[in-house]
């Protein structure tokens, strides 16, 4: 008597499989269930952070600087970042501008958006809605990564709110990536969400996180510690699930075209997730885009030279200025 495939015991066995990996592989650490919001605040959220209700939501901001700068800068974080990895920009920005930055639905302490909406064009929406409540009214806008998509799509939706656009690695068109971060592995695929939503070596944040620089050794204990204490936020990594489904690579690249405001491009060379490529296939597309490529840092340059990355940025964000 032949036997029938059931599908659903293989993929139970792989799950257990995949529990006893994990397990093994962080040993007692493996174990890391959601942690509280407030549990994080205190080392996380210090002054000058604060909360504003968005959409049902409680948005972490950090808004610095003078109150009268006409073209005040956003900064736009990435995938499983939040608004700490453009530290190194906004201390010394804000001496002379203001400097708006926020976690995104889904990451940082800002946590799950109640609506489950992980689109492109929620994250747009998002972030025209948060710069309303701030009285943000047009502004230079940056943003790596996934956040250098939402920017580049905010500008085409909202083109008033847009003076300038600074792309930072940014997402756009589909690629296929030389090497991705375990924890995207994983988020990718989500019947495994029993698994990555209660189980996180903290060495698994540790190669992800070295999967995105250029020069590993630059990463810290406390780098280290942010990306895994936030992706432990409440709900953080079922969203990101859910952000992996809802938001297909390059969905919006016949778009880019359409973009009118100037735009700077910046990108390092080691850039192992999002092809070094992409700069110039976003200089050929955005009409007088200037192009600067570093050669020595990979997907996060903002965080991981912040004054290589300004000085080539700072001059094209300052153009307002007296």
């Amino acid at each position: 008597m032949s036997k029938t495939i059931s599908w659903r015991g293989v993929l139970a066995r792989t799950l257990a499989l995949t529990v006893i990996a994990a397990a093994a592989w962080g040993g007692s650490q493996a174990w890391a269930p959601d942690r509280p919001v407030d549990s994080l605040k205190a080392r996380w959220a210090p002054a000058p952070s604060a909360f504003i209700n968005v959409a049902g939501m409680q948005v972490h901001v950090r808004d610095e600087g003078p109150r009268d700068d006409p073209h005040p800068i956003v900064l736009l974080h990435g995938t499983s970042a939040s608004l700490h990895t453009w530290d190194g920009w906004a201390e010394p920005l804000r001496a002379t501008r203001r400097v708006v930055r926020f976690d995104l639905p889904g990451f940082g302490l800002t946590g799950p958006n109640p609506s489950g909406d992980y689109t492109l064009m929620a994250y747009v929406a998002f972030v025209d809605q948060v710069l309303q409540q701030l009285g943000v009214t047009q502004a230079v806008v940056a943003g790596n990564s996934l956040g250098g998509e939402i920017a580049w799509l905010t500008a085409l939706h909202h083109p008033q709110r847009v003076s300038r656009l600074v792309l930072v690695d940014a997402g756009g068109y589909p690629f296929e990536p030389q090497g991705m971060p375990i924890g995207f592995k994983l988020a990718r695929i989500g019947w495994l969400a029993p698994v990555t939503t209660h189980f996180l070596p903290r060495q698994a944040i540790e190669d992800s996180v070295q999967s995105v620089y250029g020069h590993p050794e630059r990463i810290t204990p406390e780098l280290v510690d942010r990306y895994y204490e936030l992706t432990l936020r409440a709900g953080n990594r079922a969203a990101l699930i859910q952000r992996f489904a809802q938001s297909p690579l390059g969905r919006h690249a016949e778009d880019v075209k359409r973009v009118q405001q100037p735009t700077l491009i910046l990108w390092g060379a080691k850039d192992h997730l999002i092809p070094p490529d992409h700069a110039q296939r976003f200089a050929h597309d955005l009409l007088g885009a200037q192009v600067v490529v570093f050669d020595e840092l990979g997907h996060v340059p903002q965080e991981e030279n912040p004054q290589a990355t300004l000085a080539a940025a700072r001059g094209f964000m300052d153009f307002a200025q007296p």
